[in-house]
């Protein structure tokens, strides 16, 4: 499903370069679940976001379903994006003045097609959050965040979910919840990368590589 080719990422700062992702094979399988462990620094992040469509590789192709998706304008980019992937971040990216419901719509407007309330609705209840929809973010618990934040990945049904370090500030009641939603995603079918460098994290997925210096190590 994915295939990164010879990918590097240099990021250029003054005088000094610094290559966050250093000449990267790696493939993943269509329903599959990859777990990317390594320190912070490593290149754990910029790797998922280059994955995503989010962060042009300085060298090498990333390939999604056998699209090259740098080859593509921005804006196809981005609605592909936002029809084919789930992303789901440790600082949840929220939208402060958008309530719970309509933070949950906006893949759907990404998307280009017409926001169906009643199905955003539907995935809130999933989430037990039927009484926050006219919530803002900054009146939910950190964990209720993350639920919208899934809520939000899950609307477009994607094919694939990215997340990046998602249990990173949540207890250990709240990470066991989202592992569940995405485990129960891999159980459906669904394609998962996930970035962490918890132990907890990484036990529920069916593979680990290990990312050192912007290099995979090892599996």
């Amino acid at each position: 499903m994915i295939r990164l080719e010879n990918v590097s990422k240099v990021y250029r700062k003054q005088n000094d370069d610094i290559r966050a992702l250093d000449d990267v094979d790696l493939s993943v399988e269509k329903g599959e679940f990859l777990c990317v462990k390594g320190p912070s620094g490593s290149g754990k992040s910029t790797l998922l976001l280059t994955m995503g469509g989010m962060v042009r590789p300085t060298e090498g192709k990333v390939l999604v379903d056998g699209a090259d998706v740098y080859a593509i304008s921005g804006h196809e980019r981005a609605v592909f994006r936002a029809q084919n992937i789930g992303f789901v971040f440790q600082m949840f990216h929220l939208i402060p003045y958008l309530t719970v419901i309509e933070n949950v719509l906006v893949p759907a407007l990404a998307a280009g097609r017409k926001p169906d309330r009643a199905e955003a609705e539907a995935l809130l209840k999933r989430f037990n959050m039927t009484d926050r929809l006219r919530h803002r973010p900054s009146e939910l618990s950190t964990g209720e965040r993350q639920r919208v934040a899934m809520a939000r990945a899950l609307l477009n049904k994607p094919q694939l979910i990215l997340a990046d370090e998602p249990t990173g500030n949540l207890d250990p009641d709240n990470t066991g919840e989202v592992m569940g939603y995405l485990t129960e995603f891999h159980g459906n079918g669904g394609t998962v990368v996930v970035v962490t460098h918890e132990e907890l994290t990484a036990e529920h997925a069916n593979r680990v590589v290990h990312l050192k210096e912007g290099r995979i190590e090892a599996e």
